[in-house]
């Protein structure tokens, strides 16, 4: 049976849109396939590849991608995960549907290496809750 293909796209396509295609194939990629891309290329962070390694996915094998590389592949739903990426491409011509579920970035975070880890942890587990109920059907 053919899974549901779901592309998160975020501006730089490094912590946001990398944590959410990571924990949705790790947790759900028996019937959802996962792919994120960015309005930019970026690299992806390691604060991102270390807080998705705390809750068991790993991510260091990813490499940022431009949307671009999505041109005309279909889509059953993307996800747009920051508002920059939500005016850059409000519109995904290729998708079922679109959801715009806006999450803090994480590149603003300053401070120690403890701070910045600590607000990391925070988008991850927002991501990872509302995967969690889209996963269920009822985001």
């Amino acid at each position: 049976m053919p899974r549901n293909r779901i592309l998160f796209i975020c501006s730089h396509n490094a912590a946001r849109s990398q944590m959410a295609e990571g924990y949705l194939r790790a947790r759900y990629g028996d019937r959802l396939e996962a792919f994120s891309a960015g309005t930019e290329v970026s690299t992806v962070s390691p604060y991102a590849i270390r807080v998705m390694r705390e809750i068991g996915v790993d991510i260091s094998g990813h490499w940022s991608k431009s949307l671009k590389e999505f041109s005309g592949v279909e889509m059953d739903v993307v996800v747009v995960v920051c508002d920059a990426a939500k005016s850059a491409c409000p519109f995904f011509p290729w998708a079922k549907e679109t959801i715009h579920a806006t999450f803090r970035n994480p590149k603003e975070f300053s401070g120690t290496d403890d701070d910045i880890i600590a607000g990391f942890r925070e988008v991850r587990d927002e991501i990872t809750r509302w995967i969690d109920r889209f996963a269920s059907g009822t985001s």
